[in-house]
């Protein structure tokens, strides 16, 4: 008996959106006939990770992905009206954490306290990650604080024997760069070379490393709004902030 042919009707969707970011065209994407239920959910998952959140939206019917989109627009009310129906979990929480980062909102860190402790209770390990990163983007008045928070991230991928998420390592590459500019620039290449096209951790990545005009062509591709690089205009911290270093300290 032979195996199932490989499915390569998502192989063309594929091929465009893995286009780096001067040849590529959110409006062009080609999204085959005749898919499944499953199949369209992929091609959303596939454009939400490589930068066409309108193509998510318009392809997706799950409300997780579809809040995830909305963020990436910069649109926090019609993130948490997807979520409205959704029952508590670290992922929900983690989302309506993202938006009140995104709307400024004074109870953002509280909610990704919130949403990290639910990973922890859930065992969510990608939850896990995203939260601290979330968590130590509001940490940058206190850059030592913000590595102690990245360090369980980091922790947690190691344990999963995971490369570290590029997010978590572009956070960490900025806030490593307020204390020490060459091991920032260092961690943002790694961070770089493992970042998806029109990403919030590409834009980030490249503006640690001193790049702006790449990072905001970046950013403008993938239709991403400014708040996800918001951590940037954190104010220089004082030099008695925080005494005790880590192992990712710059």
């Amino acid at each position: 008996m032979t195996a199932p042919l490989p499915d390569h009707r998502l192989d063309a969707l594929r091929a465009a959106l893995s286009l780096p970011t001067p040849t590529f065209r959110a409006a062009d994407l080609p999204l085959p006939a005749g898919l499944t239920a499953a199949q369209t959910e992929e091609a959303a998952a596939l454009a939400l990770h490589w930068g066409a959140p309108r193509a998510a939206l318009a392809w997706s019917r799950e409300p997780l992905r579809r809040a995830a989109a909305h963020l990436r627009l910069g649109d926090p009310n019609a993130a948490r009206a997807e979520l409205a129906a959704e029952a508590d979990s670290a992922r929900v929480a983690l989302l309506r954490a993202r938006a009140a980062a995104l709307d400024g909102h004074p109870g953002a860190g509280q909610q990704a306290e919130a949403a990290r402790t639910l990973a922890r209770q859930e065992g969510d390990s990608a939850a896990l990650i995203a939260a601290v990163t979330l968590l130590a983007e509001g940490q940058q008045v206190d850059p030592y604080a913000a590595l102690r928070t990245l360090a369980e991230g980091l922790k947690v991928a190691e344990i999963a024997g995971q490369s570290a998420d590029p997010h978590l390592l572009a956070v960490l590459a900025h806030t490593q760069a307020r204390l020490n500019g060459r091991k920032g620039q260092a961690t943002a290449a790694k961070a770089l070379d493992r970042s998806a096209p029109r990403s919030p951790a590409r834009v980030l990545a490249l503006l640690t490393l001193a790049r702006p005009e790449e990072a905001f062509a970046e950013g403008r591709a993938g239709d991403l709004h400014p708040g996800w690089w918001a951590v940037t205009a954190a104010p220089t911290p004082s030099t008695s902030a925080g005494t005790a270093r880590t192992a990712v300290d710059g």
